[in-house]
Order: structure tokens, then C-alpha cells, then sequence
């Protein structure tokens, strides 16, 4: 039986990442009393390397409580740079001075382990959330009117757990997603791009001795330096003592299978040979990185779902719309995700399977087009970083070129300014509240 009170209603939460950990923490904040999180992880010792902080990211971690800390040790970027790899001649340069302004919140960088550990420390202090740890989901026996699901604790028996709402945050390679997928016939597939990134992370003493790389750390840039199929991003994390690079490439170990998050131990000798004709700063940069400390991560995203919702059930972040890199909104979005289920659900007319699932549809209007767009500018805007010679590429370099005396559009799209109006203008937890009659009344 349903329970009387929306606020009691049983919401499992499958994964716990930042579509996870932020939905978790924007349902407590709503008033939520019974929020349960199945996480495959034994625990979330954070690991990973930067990550940039858009303002519509922050917009909602400083209304659920988090983002100071975040703030502390994130560096406020100022100006981007996009030069050529294997010159380093710049060839755009982007004023970031007026995002704040223009957003009410800075464009900024971090470290992942500092954003996710913010949120789940959030989360910790919220009676409602409980975790379940070193607990992978088996099988979904029914997507409502009471979802039920068979999960596996690593030192335990199969059990079978069932709620009002369960919401799967289990990432591109989501269990929940794929079997729901099943149900309804349909096949869409996760597509291997060919690409892959090395993240690395240098200490500001790793640097120290090296004039011209300190003078990065010590900025307050985001740099990108192009060639031909690949690109290198770096910007300075934990208040100027990391040095970040993210790089993307041609996965030359395509054929080779992932781990369970697709990222693997890399070759250094390799990523020196991939990056060979970059210019030597970058080349003295990669070759800090010690031995044995490369680490490779393959680009996946996944076809666009026709649907996010089954009867009680719905799919958040990365299990329904992975992102490429390219425009550093894929955190964002998982994030965005969150808080608007946490609106819709709130704002159930009343407790019952039919309300609940034409309230998940609402959540999936509100984000779906908007995801998916963003999905593709992100591909978009990879291809046009890493176009080798020809007609494409020479337009492309002359709308850097104009841009030294402040014309037409930024190639680099994350930097342009009409693109950055169309993510951080849009306040989707707004839509949400304001919208939410109206959709949920059109619905069948």
C-alpha cells in the first residue's frame, strides 16, 4: 500500500555518483524522510582528476547547502586560451571575467573528489538518506505501481527490495537502463567513439622548478591546446596546488576490453608518441608523469533512449544521456538531473502510481531535449577541435583569428558566449517549479 504522505513515499536510489548523490540530497532538502542509495562501491573514497564548475551547476549546490565548500578550493577561471599544439602560437582568447555577472556565479575548476565529496557529505547529514555500500543491483522484477528489485551486497544474500520510485543513477553502462530497455523492445546501444583521454594530475612541486609551467599553475586560464584528432585541456585545481590535463586522442587500444568504468593503466612511452609533434612545454609537461601512472580512460556515450520513464521507474544522468568531455557539462547535467526530480516529486498532486509516473514524465520533459542537445554540441564541438588541414579547418582557424578583434562566434564552443547563455541562462529547477502544473496537466 502506498503511503498516505508524499513525503514517506520509499525512493531507491541505484548509484551513487552525481546524479545519485545530488538526487539523494535535493529529496532530503525537499523534506523526503525515506531515501535509500545502493552503490556498488565498498565506500566513495573519491578518486579522479579536474572537473570544471559552470555557474548552472553551482546555482544548484549553493541552494542544497554545498557549494561553499566546494568554492574554497576551486580556482575562479578568468580567461581561456586556445592555442595550437604544436606551436603553442595562441589562436583565440576568451575574456571570463563576466560570467559571474552575467550568472550570478564564476566559471570554475576543482577536483572531482572535492565536488562528489561535498554532495555526499551533504547527504550524510540528512537523517533521511541511508546508503547501502558494496551493493549491485541484480535484476528489476517490476518498474511499479511498486518497483521491486533484487539486489547483491558483496558479502551477502540476493534480497529483494520494493519502493515507491526507484530512480537508477548506475551510470553508461547502467544495468537498470538496459533491462529496462529490453521490456519495452527497444535497442539502443552504447557507441565506442574511438577516442580516449589520459587524465593527469601534476603537484605545483612537480612544476616548480620549470619557469614557464609554474606560470600555468599559477594562473587563473584554462588552456586548450588543438592537432589533428586531438586536443589537451589544463587549468589549475585545489587552490593552485594541481595542475590538471585532461587530453583526448585516438584510442589506439580500441579493441581491447574496458573495466567496469572504462578506464584502464596506460603507457606512458605511448602517450609521449601521441603527442610527439606538440610543442615542447606540453611534451615536458606529459613527461613529469611518472612511470606507471598513466591512466586511460575510453570515450563512450550511448544512442539516444526514446524514453526515460517506465511506470515508477526513471533513468538519471550518465544511464540516460553520457556525455563527451568536449563542453564540460556532463557532471552538470547529472546534477540537473537531480534537482528536478526532486521539484516533480515534490510536487505530486497526490500519492498514487499513475500521479508518480505522469510526474517522472514531467522531470523527463523538462531535461530530456536539453540533455540531448547538449550531447551533441559536446560531439560537435570535438570534431571541430581536432579538424587536420583542409577548407573546414581554415574556416575554423579564421573565426579564431577575428576573434583577436573581438568578432563573430568562439570556435571552442564551451568559451563562446551565445552557448554559455543557452546552458547557464536556463535554470531547469525554475522551469520545473514554475512549469510543473501545466506539463503534468497535459499529460495523459
Amino acid at each position: 500500500m502506498a503511503p498516505k504522505d508524499i513525503l514517506d513515499l520509499d525512493v531507491a536510489i541505484i548509484g551513487a555518483g552525481m546524479g545519485g548523490l545530488t538526487t539523494a540530497l535535493a529529496l532530503a532538502k525537499k523534506g523526503f524522510r525515506n531515501i535509500n542509495v545502493y552503490e556498488t562501491a565498498s565506500n566513495l573514497g573519491f578518486v579522479g582528476a579536474g572537473i570544471q564548475l559552470a555557474p548552472n551547476m553551482a546555482r544548484i549546490l549553493d541552494t542544497l547547502g554545498v557549494w561553499a565548500d566546494i568554492e574554497k578550493e576551486a580556482v575562479d577561471l578568468l580567461e581561456t586560451s586556445i592555442r595550437q599544439g604544436s606551436t603553442d602560437e595562441e589562436l583565440g582568447h576568451v575574456d571570463l571575467h563576466s560570467i559571474r555577472s552575467k550568472y550570478k556565479y564564476p566559471h570554475m575548476v576543482g577536483h572531482r573528489a572535492s565536488l562528489a565529496g561535498s554532495i555526499y557529505e551533504g547527504c550524510k547529514r540528512e537523517k533521511a538518506i541511508v546508503f547501502h555500500f558494496a551493493t549491485s543491483i541484480v535484476e528489476v522484477e517490476s518498474y511499479g505501481p511498486q518497483p521491486a528489485f533484487t539486489v547483491k551486497p558483496r558479502n551477502g544474500e540476493p534480497k529483494k527490495i520494493h519502493c515507491d520510485v526507484l530512480l537508477a543513477a548506475d551510470g553508461v553502462k547502467s544495468a537498470v537502463r538496459d533491462q529496462m530497455l529490453r521490456l519495452k523492445n527497444v535497442d539502443a546501444k552504447i557507441i565506442d567513439t574511438g577516442q580516449a583521454a589520459y587524465r593527469i594530475m601534476l603537484t605545483r612541486e612537480e612544476m616548480a622548478n620549470d619557469p614557464e609551467l609554474l606560470k600555468l599553475v599559477d594562473s587563473n586560464a584554462v588552456t586548450r591546446w588543438i592537432g589533428e584528432k586531438r586536443h589537451i585541456i589544463a587549468y589549475p585545481v585545489s587552490s593552485g596546488q594541481i595542475y590538471n590535463l585532461s587530453t583526448v586522442q585516438p584510442d589506439l587500444n580500441f579493441a581491447s576490453a574496458p573495466s567496469a568504468t572504462y578506464t584502464t593503466k596506460g603507457s606512458k612511452p605511448q602517450m609521449m608518441k601521441t603527442f610527439d609533434d606538440f610543442c615542447p612545454m606540453v611534451k615536458r609537461m606529459l613527461d613529469l608523469v611518472p612511470d606507471g601512472e598513466v591512466c586511460e580512460w575510453k570515450l563512450r556515450v550511448h544512442e539516444r533512449l526514446p524514453f526515460w520513464v517506465v511506470d515508477q521507474t526513471a533513468l538519471v544522468g550518465d544511464a540516460c544521456h553520457p556525455t563527451l568531455p568536449h563542453l564540460a557539462q556532463g557532471a552538470a547535467q547529472a546534477i540537473e538531473d537531480g534537482a528536478v526530480l526532486a521539484v516533480v516529486l515534490s510536487k505530486l498532486p497526490e500519492v498514487s502510481p499513475e500521479a508518480i509516473n505522469k510526474s517522472l514524465r514531467v522531470y523527463e520533459q523538462v531535461r530530456k531535449e536539453r540533455a540531448y542537445t547538449l550531447v551533441d554540441l559536446a560531439a560537435a564541438n570535438g570534431r571541430g577541435l581536432h579538424l587536420g588541414d583542409g577548407a573546414a579547418k581554415a574556416e575554423r582557424d579564421r573565426q579564431f583569428a577575428a576573434l583577436k578583434s573581438g568578432k563573430g562566434p568562439v570556435p571552442d564552443k564551451w568559451a563562446d558566449a551565445d552557448v554559455q547563455a543557452m546552458i547557464y541562462g536556463q535554470d531547469v529547477v525554475k522551469i520545473a517549479q514554475d512549469d510543473f502544473e501545466s506539463m503534468y496537466a497535459a499529460l495523459e
